[in-house]
């Protein structure tokens, strides 16, 4: 069984920016250990029991560093027990509004979450950070009783095979969901660096970068395992962007990755 936790960030939409809506695949058989280790680090950087860790704002009377080193512990715990990060990207240029970016992306998630547990011959559960949308108990329901819809290549539908159970969960309520909001907010941190030209956070921004990319899933061979982040870890969306100004975008921050540690599979 495996626990694929999900959340979102660059929510606005802001011309320019890339609209991130990811997930951490979680082995079950590894949750426990994990979740004690978070614990732990919270206990080593004395946060309080009742304070709901996110990306930012950090704990009162924190130094900036040391929140720094522990957000930097959250990520090497991830790697630790084989935590695999599954993000959909997608520029805001192009989307119809965030709403239905966001239920796009749970739709992408879903099924890519749906091929992991396919390689790995597991089955898992999705849970989905709570937020105000009226549609999505329904949108939700739905891949239950159906599965995927929508502008698919072969078919009005989809079944999805390996996912159990779809669940609404929300800050402090699981380790975990601390835990996929620090890894996509690094990431955020990372992309608008990049896009909104943001020299003085380089730095910082390719160093995390570089921490993150052995949570990507990679491909496995019969004797080796690709370099690259596979597509169902990593993807660009849509698949094909017809304008040449926008996919200009999608390709530097292709190659963004690709500088810092994480090659792409997908073609851009």
């Amino acid at each position: 069984m495996h626990l694929l936790y999900c959340d979102e960030t660059n929510f606005q939409k802001n011309a320019g920016d890339f609209f991130v809506y990811g997930g951490i695949a979680i082995d079950g058989a590894k949750a426990k250990q994990l979740t004690d280790e978070l614990a732990a680090i919270r206990k080593r950087y004395s946060v309080k029991k009742d304070f709901l860790l996110k990306f930012n704002p950090g704990p009162e009377g924190m130094s900036h560093q040391d929140f720094i080193g522990l957000k930097q512990a959250y990520m090497a715990a991830a790697a630790k027990y084989e935590v695999k990060l599954l993000i959909n990207l997608l520029l805001h240029d192009i989307a119809t509004s965030s709403d239905d970016a966001r239920r796009n992306g749970i739709n992408t998630l879903c099924y890519h979450f749906d091929c992991l547990l396919n390689r790995t011959k597991t089955s898992g559960l999705v849970l989905i950070d709570r937020f105000n949308d009226k549609k999505l108990d329904e949108h939700l329901n739905e891949k239950i009783a159906i599965g995927l819809t929508g502008n698919l290549p072969f078919s009005s539908s989809m079944q999805i095979n390996n996912i159990i159970g779809f669940h609404i969960t929300a800050i402090g309520q699981s380790h975990f969901c601390s835990l996929v909001d620090v890894i996509l907010g690094s990431l955020r941190f990372s992309i608008n660096a990049f896009t909104q030209n943001k020299e003085e956070h380089q730095k910082s921004a390719c160093a995390i970068l570089h921490q993150l990319s052995p949570l990507f899933y990679r491909e496995k061979g019969l004797k080796t395992e690709s370099t690259k982040a596979s597509a169902i870890s990593l993807w660009f969306s849509p698949k094909d962007v017809r304008s040449p100004k926008y996919r200009e975008k999608y390709v530097a921050l292709r190659d963004y990755f690709e500088a810092n540690g994480i090659g792409v599979d997908q073609v851009v």
